[in-house]
């Protein structure tokens, strides 16, 4: 039997049950609305009373903006004050890409105002692209004020774009010093996060050393940013200055380097490829170390080109490397007197002599002297250079005791200097050979480590030292930043008259019968000794070293110091490939010159400008204006600029720069130097002690090694 369901009894609504359903509804929905309101008071207050000040703050960093000033370097002063780098104001444009929303079109806008050709268009977008983002892109410096106001009434238009004026860093005798200062320029991704990314490295217009003493000496020559607070609408248009803390200029740098020799000596090294370093042989103060071909470090510090650096790139001469301590060469016979200073402590007397018949048989095999010398002893051995004599002694010796006093004499050593790197070269021995090569040493491993061949390797630095070392019979010590104490030296186990009698030998190679009379000094008075030096650099069978193509041409060196009966100074010159000798000391000669009388050493000097095409800053010039050509590339004329300082650059300007040697006993300059250019250059105008002029010397026949 089928149940039915029985029915649910259907509910009476009434206005009743509305009314009371209603009320309960309401009161739960204005509970909830009320607890929301107290919680949304409770968070206001909060706001407003407990973090008042930091959203106080917060909304004072919408209406002010807070910008870092960049401090101004450091300047980099010779021993007599006056500026090896500087600082000068200009005008310049950067742009920031992650801040601009069209790169391209923002570019072709500042192509147009700025005046710019392709091939710097090209290099920007190109640093734009390869950049971070977030780094600031050079866009130009060193513009003209109407150029600067066209930028700045645009910015509305051109997002992302920083003008400003600044500072910017300037060297006054460009590629002369190039590799000693090295150059400045914006720091890498790497170099800001190893420095915590410190915003200073990011900011518009901030430059870091990149190299050299620029790099070495860059917490010195930082100095400390500034600051500006400015007020900008909701735009980022600036409505007013509020507040500018002024930066602070990086504590000087004082070198030990003369500028005017600096200067000097890269500008006769001519059209040569090679350097040349003097040392003051009493503190072992570098006056100059010249490496040339150069760079100018102030196309670096203003954002080479592709164009420009690919001219260095592919110069065979290598123009980007600092052949002072990174160039390393065989030192031929310049290292034959202090090959004798070690046969005269292992015994042997200076008037032992041998018999030179062309060479030396050596066990089976017959080794060349480049001439017949007849009876030879020490003193001969060294003005005429006769390998002969080497050969013999050194078998005698033993090439250790010879590698020992090479390396008490500075070879295959490393200096304490502000450097970032030097290449300390090789000096052979037979430990030497069998921990680096593991096989042992031979008797023609003697041989061609006596004469300054084989595996011996030098740097023109080491040579100057071992120059000073053997004038003096002090353990020398160079130093490149000037300092006010006169340091002391170790003297080596000589008496007095073997170090006269290995002077006066040197003496004869300029001033007798030696090797180099070309290279006396046009002084009565005033005498300098010297050693010349070839360096093999391909075998017989491919060049003669003195002709053909330039790679294959032997290297030529000279090492000398003078007054050579109280030496004063000393030094060595080193001319990559220049076939001998005889293209190194006639660069010693003038460069000597012009250290005892800068009038007479530029007599000599610009009759060689002009025949080698202006100075080394107009070579370069023209240099790069032909190889910029041959790209298909035009190369705007340089902009005419209004500073003084540019009437400055010129050495035949600085030529009498010279203050008293009490200079090294004054106080440290103030750490901001306020003086004008024209006040700086007034300081550094007093006379340079010179010797008085004298009939030249008449010049002697020169003789090949």
């Amino acid at each position: 039997m089928r149940l039915r369901k029985r029915a649910r009894p259907r509910e009476v609504v009434t206005q009743s049950t509305l009314e009371n359903a209603f009320d309960r509804r309401t009161f739960v929905i204005g509970t909830a609305m009320g607890g929301l309101g107290v919680l949304l008071a409770a968070r206001m207050g909060y706001i407003a009373i407990a973090e008042n000040e930091k959203y106080e703050l917060e909304s004072e960093s919408n209406r002010v903006n807070l910008s870092l000033i960049p401090p101004r370097r450091g300047w980099i002063l010779d021993r007599n004050g006056a500026p090896l780098a500087s600082n000068r104001a200009d005008f310049r444009v950067d742009i920031i890409p992650e801040r601009t929303p069209d790169p391209d079109a923002t570019l072709l806008a500042l192509t147009d105002i700025l005046k710019l050709d392709e091939n710097q268009a090209a290099d920007i977008r190109k640093r734009i692209d390869d950049g971070p983002g977030y780094q600031p892109v050079e866009i130009a410096s060193g513009i003209s004020y109407d150029e600067f106001a066209a930028v700045s009434v645009r910015l509305p238009d051109l997002p992302g774009v920083v003008p400003q004026r600044g500072f910017s860093r300037f060297y006054p005798t460009g590629p002369t010093v190039g590799h000693l200062l090295g150059y400045v320029g914006p720091a890498n991704a790497e170099e800001y996060e190893e420095q915590d990314r410190n915003p200073l490295l990011i900011t518009p217009g901030y430059k870091i050393g990149k190299d050299a003493l620029e790099r070495q000496f860059e917490l010195d020559l930082r100095g400390i940013p500034g600051a500006r607070r400015v007020e900008v609408t909701a735009s980022g248009r600036i409505v007013r200055d509020l507040e500018t803390r002024e930066d602070v200029q990086g504590d000087p740098v004082r070198l030990t380097i003369d500028g005017p020799l600096q200067d000097y000596a890269a500008r006769r090294i001519g059209l040569e490829s090679g350097s040349a370093v003097v040392m003051d042989c009493e503190t072992g103060d570098i006056l100059c170390m010249a490496s040339m071909p150069s760079f100018d470090p102030n196309s670096f510090s203003q954002g080479i080109g592709r164009v420009e650096y690919g001219m260095l790139r592919d110069d065979e001469r290598v123009p980007l490397r600092n052949k002072v301590l990174k160039g390393l060469y065989p030192p031929g016979s310049t290292i034959k007197p202090m090959h004798c200073m070690a046969f005269l402590d292992a015994g042997i007397k200076p008037d032992e002599a041998i018999m030179c018949g062309g060479g030396r048989r050596i066990g089976n095999r017959f080794f060349n002297c480049w001439s017949n010398h007849g009876r030879v002893d020490m003193a001969k051995a060294i003005y005429q250079s006769c390998d002969s004599y080497f050969y013999h002694f050194a078998q005698q010796v033993g090439f250790a005791k010879v590698a020992e006093w090479a390396h008490k004499m500075g070879l295959g050593e490393e200096f304490p200097l502000p450097v970032t790197s030097q290449f300390y070269g090789t000096v052979p021995s037979p430990e030497w050979k069998q921990r680096r090569h593991d096989s042992a040493w031979q008797p023609y491993d003697t041989v061609n480590s006596s004469i300054g061949q084989g595996y011996y390797l030098t740097n023109p630095l080491q040579l100057a030292v071992m120059s000073a070392r053997m004038a003096t019979g002090y353990k020398v010590m160079p130093r490149l930043q000037l300092e006010g104490n006169k340091p002391q030296f170790e003297h080596f186990d000589f008496s007095p008259e073997e170090i006269g009698y290995v002077r006066q030998a040197m003496s004869d190679v300029v001033n007798g019968p030696g090797t180099a009379g070309r290279a006396r000094l046009p002084f009565d008075d005033i005498k300098m000794a010297g050693k010349t030096g070839t360096a093999q650099v391909v075998s017989l069978s491919v060049s003669n070293g003195k002709t053909g193509p330039w790679k294959y041409r032997d290297h030529g060196l000279f090492v000398f110091f003078a007054p050579f009966d109280k030496p004063k100074y000393a030094g060595a010159v080193v001319i990559e490939h220049g076939g001998g000798s005889g293209a190194a000391y006639p660069i010693a000669r003038d460069v000597m010159t012009f250290l005892f009388d800068p009038a007479k050493g530029m007599d000599a000097l610009r009759p060689l400008e002009e025949q080698w095409g202006g100075t080394a800053q107009q070579r370069l010039n023209a240099k790069y204006r032909a190889y910029a050509a041959a790209q298909g590339e035009t190369v705007p004329p340089a902009p005419s600029r209004d500073e003084d300082i540019f009437d400055q650059v010129e050495a035949e300007a600085r030529v009498a720069a010279r203050q008293p040697e009490s200079i090294a006993e004054e106080a440290s300059p103030s750490r901001i130097d306020t003086r004008s250019p024209e006040e700086v250059s007034q300081a550094s105008a007093s006379a340079r002690p010179t010797s008085a002029r004298s009939t030249p010397a008449p010049d002697a026949t020169d003789t090949p090694e």
